[in-house]
C-alpha cells in the first residue's frame, strides 16, 4: 500500500474518532419554568448543570445578539452557584460588565472574550438570594468598540429553574 494510501485511510479513521468524541458530549434540557430553562451536560469526565434565561428586552434594539445569563453547578470541580454571562460579542477591558436589580448591583471580574463571570463565590451567593426574591435583572456590557448594551431578564421561573439545576447536579 501506497504512503498516500496509508495516510488517507489513517485521516479517515481519525475523523471518525473524533466525531465519535464529539458525540460523547450530550446536552439536555431537563426543564422550562416560565422565563427560565434547566440544562445538563454531561461527558465522559464530567457533569454540568445550568439555569439560563435569555433576555426579554435588549438595548440597543437594532443589534441582535445572543445573549444569555447562567447559574451553574460544576460537582467535579466543587463549584456552585457559578454566575455568568455573555452579551454576545466580545466585551473590552476597559469598562465594567454589571448586573443590576433593585438597589442591588454586582460586579463580573473576570471577562474573557464574549463571556464574563463573578469572581467571589460570597457575591454569587448574595445575588443568587436576591435573584429568587426579584422579579428582573439589568446586565450592562460595553462592546470592542465601547458601546453600552444592556440586557433586561425576567427572573419568573428563576428559582424553580435554579433548583432543579441544583437537585440535578448535587
Amino acid at each position: 500500500m501506497s504512503l498516500i494510501k496509508k495516510i488517507f485511510i489513517n485521516l479517515i479513521i481519525l475523523s471518525f474518532i473524533s466525531i465519535s468524541f464529539v458525540n460523547a458530549e450530550e446536552l439536555k434540557t431537563v426543564g422550562k419554568f416560565k422565563d427560565w430553562e434547566t440544562l445538563v451536560l454531561i461527558n465522559d469526565t464530567e457533569k454540568v448543570c445550568f439555569a439560563q434565561s435569555k433576555p426579554v428586552l435588549q438595548s440597543p434594539k437594532k443589534y441582535k445578539r445572543e445573549a444569555r445569563l447562567f447559574v451553574s453547578f460544576r460537582p467535579n470541580d466543587k463549584i456552585l452557584d457559578e454566575i455568568s454571562t455573555t452579551s454576545g460579542y466580545e466585551y473590552n477591558s476597559q469598562n465594567s460588565i454589571t448586573a443590576k436589580s433593585g438597589k442591588s448591583k454586582y460586579k463580573f471580574d473576570i471577562a474573557q472574550e464574549n463571556f464574563a463571570w463573578i469572581a467571589d463565590a460570597k457575591i454569587e451567593k448574595k445575588m443568587v438570594k436576591k435573584m429568587k426574591k426579584a422579579s428582573r435583572m439589568m446586565v450592562t456590557g460595553y462592546n470592542q468598540s465601547g458601546s453600552q448594551t444592556i440586557d433586561h431578564y425576567s427572573l419568573m421561573g428563576f428559582t424553580k429553574a435554579y433548583n432543579v439545576a441544583k437537585k440535578s447536579c448535587i
